[in-house]
């Protein structure tokens, strides 16, 4: 197996531990509140847990910003021991005022722990990575493996599992923390647009939006049934399977042109859920299209931060921005009590959702799927002067094609970024390495030291 292979499987085994871990823990973490909190209280815990998360996301942010060194990796392993002491006391304990308290101590160390898997795959992005087939496959194998585990709390498997998750997950990530690098930007000269961010976080928003109403509506049921007639565990979950398989096959293709597109036509299934109400199978066809358009969602915004991160002045903070807006999504749901609107109101609200969303994709150009035509095949010499510069200086073949761009062509960022079917950021990231690695200092510099290259 070569280096490249091995960091990819890494990069899903890091993955697959961490969607594993979290979803396991705040499936226990949901009963926190049970046999001492009124039914109206109860359903209040699953809120709150997801308000740690984000304070949790927003503290690694800020951890990123202002330490490094010994320093940031002590703090990260003092998250990784609160979770990993907080997360058993939930497998263990019974539901008491302190097992609550370990909850919410879990869910705050799981939002700085996530914070840094998706600064790493961020990082991962922007040198290359086939990201979405990593992180794809990381989030099925973890949401498949929760799914078999947890179908009962008390499954015996369910601990030394969750112990082998951690280890792996705790290896992983204290082993290739996310470089300076990442931190401070992928190029300190231009970074990502502003609007392209903005962009950005509303579309994942409205895609979080259209499973809102199946989030209120069916975590009402749950708490009213004690998780026995409805329970958000069962069969229709696996649904999430084959949607983040998809997203693994196309995410990684032209620089994930497809994603939107298809994020987008898995949200008209959002359309029906002010129909599907009413009856035992209208409930778990619901479900069944509930998992299948929130893993859209999920892969939507995933794809999207990861690449767009390495280029803003707080990747730490863009990195995870989704995952941030995905907790953030369930509180207004609550706070409008979508699952007691009526059906007509749901729909307009879907509809005027879906009009808003279609606007804003075609804004940002994710309906542009041909970039404009390229520049004449270059003579033989060329492309061999190509391949022997790349030689020369250990380029990868992300650098080399961005190379013969910033060589042969006298195009802007944005005509490379929209030929290679990349993001501006990944043509600036690819540009500061071509410079480091070569020691030049500008675009002209580095067209001389190829051109002035010594024939063999």
């Amino acid at each position: 197996m070569t280096e490249k292979a091995k960091r990819d499987c890494a990069l899903a085994g890091l993955f697959a531990a961490y969607v594993f871990l979290m979803l396991t823990m705040l499936r226990i973490a949901n009963h926190a509140g049970d046999g001492f909190l009124p039914t109206a209280a109860q359903e209040k815990v699953y809120y709150a847990l997801q308000v740690f998360v984000l304070l949790g996301y927003f503290a690694h942010a800020l951890v990123r910003s202002r330490v490094r060194g010994k320093a940031e990796t002590a703090l990260l392993a003092a998250a990784l021991a609160l979770y990993f002491a907080a997360f058993a006391v939930l497998l263990f304990g019974k539901s008491t005022p302190f097992y609550l308290a370990c909850a919410f101590a879990a869910s705050l160390s799981l939002g700085y722990l996530s914070g840094s898997v998706h600064e790493q795959m961020s990082h991962a992005a922007a040198l290359g990575s086939p990201v979405a087939l990593c992180g794809g496959t990381g989030y099925a194998l973890g949401v498949a493996g929760q799914y078999l585990l947890q179908l009962r709390r008390e499954s015996p498997l369910l601990i030394p599992v969750s112990a082998l998750a951690f280890a792996v997950f705790a290896a992983l990530l204290l082993r290739a923390p996310a470089p300076d690098g990442c931190a401070k930007g992928a190029s300190g000269e231009a970074p990502t647009p502003r609007r392209r961010l903005i962009l950005a976080a509303a579309i994942s928003a409205i895609l979080l939006l259209f499973s809102s109403f199946y989030n209120s509506y069916i975590h009402h049921l749950q708490i009213s049934s004690g998780y026995v007639e409805y329970n958000v565990y069962t069969w229709p979950r696996l649904m999430m399977l084959p949607c983040s398989l998809l997203f693994a096959l196309i995410g990684d293709k032209r620089g994930g042109r497809f994603v939107p597109l298809t994020a987008l036509c898995i949200a008209l299934a959002a359309l029906l859920n002010s129909v599907l109400t009413g009856s035992a199978g209208a409930y778990w066809l619901n479900m069944c299209l509930f998992y299948f358009s929130l893993a859209a969602a999920v892969s939507y915004y995933h794809l999207v931060f990861w690449r767009l991160a390495p280029g803003t002045k707080h990747p730490a903070l863009w990195a995870g921005m989704g995952r941030m807006l995905d907790s953030a999504m369930v509180l207004p749901s609550a706070l409008l009590h979508l699952s007691a609107l009526p059906p007509a109101a749901v729909l307009t609200i879907d509809v005027a959702g879906l009009a808003v969303l279609i606007v804003l994709m075609a804004l940002g150009g994710d309906f542009v799927f041909a970039a404009p035509a390229g520049p004449a095949a270059p003579a033989p010499d060329a492309e061999t002067r190509l391949r022997r510069f790349a030689e020369t200086y250990g380029l990868t073949p992300r650098e080399t094609a961005l190379l013969r761009e910033l060589v042969l062509t006298e195009d802007k960022q944005d005509a490379i970024a929209q030929r290679l079917a990349i993001q501006k950021s990944t043509v600036q990231f690819h540009t500061t390495s071509l410079y480091r690695k070569t020691g030049a200092s500008t675009r002209s510099g580095l067209s001389e030291l190829f051109y002035n290259l010594k024939d063999e």
